[in-house]
This record gives structure tokens, C-alpha cells and sequence, in this order.
């Protein structure tokens, strides 16, 4: 594909991943996305309603932004959070699918699930969950977690994210580097983890590492303060975590996207221009806001400034520029609308719902296996 060419603004919209509110492009929301031109969105079980709807909504989405396909994430990770409507597979959480000891399970409902949203036009999930659930306590990863060791984060985690890259959905790896050592959750205030270099190395940075070696083309970062490793910052927008820890030990080049910037860890300490800004200059690429339009344009008004006075350089602003455009070649070209009747075909079907069986009477088994062990 000949190399896309970007105007400065556009080259900033790049950057952002958006949510808003409502279940169709309304004229509004039509003139924002053409505007600042935004490379991705975030849906929500607030934005969706039916197959025929989603569909819908994402051919439409994808008709606002002509130059270069959208990123159409979503939070599909199963369990409690699930975004899809009724009519969809919705698989267990992490921590049921974990308990199977079964990496083709994992791997088949990666893909399935990957199969689904593919079907209505969406091609980003926000899986897999990389946090290890080691904190009794932690209030917001609990049986997220794929389970409480690393290895089975790293078992589970890797082929989850093949999974749905193998059936062309970007995947996401999340929350770097690590959330499951909190008793705290970000969305409400900003988490502070007091643990050593030492056992971060050994317990919570495993399974991003072995991702990032595998090629995971995405991760997420975690609004937490981690004191061993910058005692003023939180990672987002912590240079010290995302450039010389992720980037340049660990050696990932994929894209990285902050948690929402809306959340109350950030919100609280940061207003949506300097949070953006700081995140960029920490090494992150895409700068996700879910909801608010104020918050969006201040944010990409606060890029644009940043830009313009040189306080991000162009050469960084084209790196993280050609990052995204990376996984859009990838992943979403050569672009094709949603069919309404294939995803009808496809969303629930009976061979997506024996898996789905298959899987509850695997964990079954291994709950009776466990349980007889026991006594």
C-alpha cells in the first residue's frame, strides 16, 4: 500500500480513540469525526442495541473517515465486562476460562469472539487482561485475571491474544504494567502500589513482556502509581515506565494506548490537555477519552498547541503516526462495509454456542476434579 499522507491536524487525529454518546452518527457527531478526524472509537453497551444496529453504526462510523479506515474497539473481554448486546456469544470471564487449563479453549473463544465482532464491524477488543490477580483485595481485576500466577497469564493471555489477531482483531494487552496488585480501582482514584522492583520483575511484568516478544499489537497502560518505579507519576505518564521500561528493555514497538483519560486517577491530578500531552511525551501513542466531547477537543487542541510550540517534535509525532497506521494496514485493509445478513449468520450462532457449552462443562469438570482433591 503506498504510504498514506497526513496533514499535521490529521496526523493528530491519528492519535485518538474517542467514545460518545448515542446509537447512530447523528449529524453532530458526523461533523466532529470529519473535523478532527479521530483514527479510532470506543463502543460501548450504551452505543449498542442489535446486530442490524452495530452494523449499522460501524459502516457509518467508517463513512466519516474515507482517508484512513477507524479503529472500532471494544471492551469484550467476557463475564461482567461484555459489551455486546443479547444475541451475541458471551463467554465466561478470564478467571473461568483460566480454570480450564486448556489453551485451545482459550484460543477458540478468542477467536470467536473475534469472529463476532469482525462480523458487525468491529476490529479492536481490549483483551487480553495481562494483570495477574495477585491482591486478594483489588477491587477491579478480581476474576478478570485470567488467574492469580503468572504463568497461566502468560499461557492464557498469549493465546488469547493470537486468537483474535489470527482472526484479524487487533488485540490489546492491558494494564501495563500491571493492575492486580491494587486495592484500589482507577476508575475512582489513583491506585498506589508500594511493592519492590523485585517483585514486580517477577510476578506482574511477565506476562506483558512475553506479549510484547510475541507481538501482541497493542497495550494498555495502568493509571497506578508504582513507587519502585516513579514515585510522582503514574505509569500512563510516567517516561520512566512507558519509554525505558516498555520501549526500550522490554523492546516493544507496537502501539501503545493509554487507559481512559477520563478516569478519576487522571481527572483528579490532571486536566484533559496536559494529561494528553504528558502521556504522549511519557511514549504513549493513542490517547483514549470514552465520553465527554469537551474533554476530546481540549485534549486534541492541547496536541495541536504542543505541536505547533515544539514541545512534541514532529519525528515523535510521525513515529507514533506510523505505529497506527502499522496495525491499520494489518489489520483493517483492504476495508469492507459490514453485511447486515452475514452478521446475522455469524453473531450467536449454534456452533459459537456449543463452544461456549463446551467450555462451562470443561470448568465443571475441573471444579469437581478440584473439589474431590480436596476431600
Amino acid at each position: 500500500m503506498a504510504r498514506l499522507e497526513l496533514t499535521s491536524r490529521e496526523k493528530i487525529g491519528q492519535l485518538f480513540m474517542v467514545g460518545f454518546l448515542g446509537t447512530s452518527v447523528t449529524p453532530d457527531l458526523a461533523a466532529f469525526l470529519k473535523d478532527y478526524k479521530p483514527g479510532g472509537v470506543i463502543l460501548f453497551s450504551r452505543n449498542l442495541e442489535s446486530v442490524e444496529q452495530i452494523v449499522q453504526l460501524t459502516n457509518d462510523l467508517q463513512q466519516c473517515s474515507p482517508k484512513s479506515p477507524l479503529l472500532i474497539s471494544i471492551d469484550q473481554e467476557g463475564g461482567r465486562v461484555s459489551r455486546l448486546p443479547k444475541g451475541f456469544t458471551i463467554f465466561p470471564p478470564g478467571e473461568l476460562i483460566g480454570q480450564c487449563h486448556s489453551g485451545e479453549l482459550a484460543y477458540a473463544a478468542a477467536a470467536t469472539i473475534a469472529k463476532e465482532l469482525r462480523a458487525v464491524g468491529i476490529n479492536m477488543n481490549m483483551a487480553p487482561v495481562l494483570d495477574v490477580n495477585s491482591n486478594p483485595d483489588n477491587p477491579v481485576i478480581g476474576d478478570r485475571a485470567f488467574g492469580s500466577s503468572a504463568d497461566t497469564v502468560i499461557e492464557m493471555g498469549l493465546v488469547t491474544a493470537a486468537g483474535l489477531q489470527d482472526s484479524k482483531v487487533v488485540a490489546c494487552g492491558k494494564h501495563f504494567p500491571g493492575h492486580g496488585d491494587t486495592n484500589a480501582d482507577s476508575h475512582k482514584e489513583l491506585p498506589v502500589v508500594e511493592a519492590p522492583r523485585e517483585r514486580l520483575e517477577a510476578v506482574e511484568f511477565p506476562p506483558f513482556r512475553r506479549a510484547a516478544i510475541a507481538g501482541i499489537a497493542t497495550l494498555m497502560t495502568a493509571h497506578v502509581l508504582y513507587k519502585a518505579l516513579d514515585d510522582q507519576l503514574p505509569a500512563t505518564l510516567s517516561p520512566n515506565i512507558i519509554t525505558h521500561l516498555l520501549r526500550e528493555q522490554m523492546g516493544y514497538d507496537g502501539v501503545v494506548l493509554t487507559d481512559d483519560l477520563e478516569m478519576h486517577a487522571i481527572v483528579d491530578h490532571y486536566g484533559p490537555g496536559e494529561a494528553a500531552v504528558r502521556a504522549f511525551l511519557a511514549g504513549c501513542d493513542t490517547l483514549l477519552i470514552c465520553k465527554e466531547r469537551d474533554r476530546e477537543i481540549a485534549a486534541f487542541e492541547a496536541m495541536e498547541k504542543a505541536v505547533a510550540s515544539g514541545t512534541i517534535g514532529t519525528s515523535r509525532l510521525d513515529q507514533s503516526v506510523a505505529r497506527i497506521q502499522r496495525i491499520k494496514q494489518r489489520y483493517l485493509l483492504p476495508y469492507r462495509p459490514a453485511v447486515i445478513s452475514d452478521a446475522k449468520l455469524i453473531a450467536g450462532c449454534r456452533t459459537h454456542q456449543a463452544l461456549l457449552q463446551s467450555i462451562r462443562q470443561a470448568n465443571v469438570r475441573m471444579e469437581r476434579r478440584s473439589t474431590t482433591k480436596v476431600v
